[in-house]
């Protein structure tokens, strides 16, 4: 049983929301999570001894074709890139760039079991704990054998897979039902915010100080979140003392009127039905939408930077800022869509279901649109960059869309929801980097990147029809603590 503690005034007086301090300090550990882990996908580039690896792969060529598919008459002429220590292949950097995804795809149901069941604050502290150390031994490692660098981003991946499970319980304990959208989408956009800024300063970085200086600085300075996360915050209203008696007062009001109460989900720790989990038309649309917009955002998250500078030609110093911007306006159309949303659900204009349905449809019908252009365009460079951007910027829609959609249906239950549905959709972040990676090693120009381009269409279209036919916002029967207040399609949640 949970103990009361007594609460205090707020961290920064009464204008101050506690369950807002939480969902930035929760936004900036994601941020670290996703900025530690693309770190490497921006400074590979320089560790890679690429005129080696050019060299290699046209020597059996006497007709060679440019990065853009035209063919030159003799010689290859290739701008020259930036060498690094070394002499990886196209297939090793995908197997380094998708091992992240084995740790990631291991973790993610025993962390979000753990977070329901204990303590989803500690959850969340030992993952970024764990990137810490991982991008601490990274360079050391890296230089005795890349196998090393391999371990590192599996127990990266260990860490980063426990995330949104843990995040997802945070949220189904401090979020009240119409500020959902809005909280989730700080919490999941720090995502977006953290590539963004280690995309950047990881190309700083590298380019003034070396490759290695990216692994410890970032790793450093990381570690001054574990102590604030570890002081200001705590797994339930019920428990933390920086909050205003009012704030905590309102939080459990509006959350009881959902599953009976933020207590209540703690205590009762009810079983998983598995069997109504797998054969609910709900959870099952969310999988099938988490999974192939997941091909979408890793396709961008990963491959990106290797596009703009094998495809387009950028150089590094351009390739980390033109890569950074999409994510940038992500960030910020996330936190704009949601809020508009949850400020429409709050004057029962659409319901839950249909705000889910909205922001899934805009995460995944524009980029489609994108990636439809991009195949006919060739290398025109500022139309591909455009393209890029509004497809990456509209991919944020998937934050207060299906991915928060688990605690709509089953509040019992998120953790372990958006681990199984994490977990599936972990598959194209595995997959991506190596399919990537043969299609380049055999074809580097864009031709190659059409078939993927193809295929990341073809899922699309799956996810449009799938969650729009069965899509829900609705609290389902299985969610046994939730069933005597669960909502009408026609009534909206609302705080009681």
């Amino acid at each position: 049983m949970e103990q009361e503690v007594p609460a205090t005034g707020g961290i920064c007086g009464p204008k101050c929301k506690a369950r807002y301090i939480m969902a930035i300090l929760a936004s900036l550990g994601m941020g670290l999570i996703y900025g530690l882990k693309v770190g490497l996908h921006v400074v590979i580039v320089a560790m890679v001894n690429n005129t080696a690896i050019q060299h290699d792969r046209h020597t059996a060529s006497s007709v060679s074709v440019s990065r853009c598919g035209h063919q030159d008459a003799i010689n290859v002429t290739v701008k020259p890139m930036e060498d690094g220590p070394f002499d990886w292949s196209t297939e090793v950097q995908g197997w380094l760039l998708s091992s992240y995804f084995f740790g990631y795809l291991v973790a993610q149901l025993p962390g979000g079991r753990v977070a329901e069941l204990f303590s989803a604050k500690w959850v969340l502290f030992f993952a970024v704990a764990l990137n810490v150390i991982a991008i601490l031994l990274s360079p050391v490692l890296a230089t005795a054998h890349y196998g090393g660098l391999l371990v590192m981003r599996v127990l990266q991946g260990i860490g980063g897979g426990v995330t949104f499970p843990a995040c997802h319980v945070m949220l189904s304990h401090w979020a009240p039902p119409l500020e959902r959208s809005v909280m989730s989408s700080i919490v999941y956009a720090g995502t977006s915010l953290g590539t963004v800024i280690f995309i950047l300063i990881s190309g700083v970085i590298a380019g003034a100080l070396g490759w290695e200086a990216v692994f410890y600085i970032e790793g450093g300075v990381s570690i001054s979140w574990l102590i604030l996360w570890a002081w200001f915050i705590e797994d339930s209203p019920s428990k933390q003392k920086h909050i205003s008696l009012e704030e905590r007062a309102f939080i459990a009001s509006s959350l009881a009127a959902e599953y009976g109460g933020d207590d209540q989900i703690k205590t009762a720790r009810p079983p998983m039905p598995w069997k109504a989990v797998f054969t609910s038309p709900a959870f099952l649309a969310i999988l099938v939408a988490h999974t192939c917009s997941n091909w979408g955002w890793y396709m961008v998250l990963i491959e990106l930077p290797q596009y703009m500078k094998n495809v387009l030609e950028f150089e590094i110093s351009k390739n980390a800022v033109l890569t950074s911007i999409p994510f940038l306006t992500m960030w910020i159309f996330s936190m704009i869509l949601s809020k508009v949303l949850d400020t429409l659900r709050g004057k029962n204009k659409i319901t839950t279901t249909t705000a889910r349905k909205i922001a899934t449809l805009i995460a995944s019908v524009i980029p489609m649109i994108c990636f439809i252009i991009l195949c006919f365009i060739e290398c025109e460079r500022e139309v591909a960059v455009t393209l890029m951007t509004i497809a990456v910027t509209s991919i944020g829609g998937m934050f207060c869309g299906f991915l928060s959609n688990h605690i709509d249906i089953a509040p019992n239950y998120a953790g372990t929801l958006i681990a199984i549905t994490n977990t599936v959709a972990t598959i194209p972040g595995i997959v991506v980097p190596i399919v990537v990676g043969k299609l380049t090693h055999v074809d580097p120009t864009i031709n190659s990147w059409r078939i993927v381009f193809y295929i990341t269409i073809v899922l699309y279209i799956i996810e449009i029809i799938t969650y729009a036919m069965f899509g829900s916002g609705n609290v389902q029967p299985w969610n046994h603590a939730a069933n005597r207040n669960s909502p009408t399609e026609d009534q909206p949640l609302r705080p009681k």
